[in-house]
């Protein structure tokens, strides 16, 4: 793991609000606005750009946290700006808060935790829990 970032550094993401963002499920469209979920992966992806340049080629990321707290909707079509800061390191472990504006208005804050491990470790955990009576 390569360490390249600190505390205070940022990274920017921007996505702009699809159907597929809506807040829909099996029960059909709640409404057209951007979904609490949609939002949490867009939220975790900004936070991810760090880890995409800590990590080495034998690692990867891993969510270990989310956080939001949806302030305001983004309507469709919207473009949502992502700011996503380094809150803490901890060894292997990058927790970021996030902040999501349309505009200057607020849409939602919250953080975000995700792990670096090795390849394998993951590989052999995901193995262990796909086996009978795990």
């Amino acid at each position: 793991m390569k360490t390249v970032f600190k505390i205070g550094d940022q990274q920017r993401y921007q996505v702009k609000v699809g159907v597929n963002d809506t807040a829909t499920f099996d029960s059909g469209n709640v409404h057209p606005v951007y979904a609490t979920f949609a939002l949490g992966r867009d939220a975790e992806w900004c936070c991810r750009l760090f880890v995409l340049e800590m990590k080495d080629a034998d690692e990867e990321g891993i969510g270990s946290y989310l956080k939001i707290e949806h302030k305001s909707p983004a309507l469709l079509e919207s473009t949502v700006n992502f700011t996503a800061e380094i809150m803490q390191m901890n060894g292997n472990e990058i927790i970021c808060s996030f902040e999501a504006k349309v505009g200057d208005r607020l849409i939602a804050i919250g953080e975000t935790g995700q792990k670096i491990l090795k390849k394998e470790k993951l590989e052999n955990l995901f193995s262990r829990l796909s086996e009978p009576n795990a």
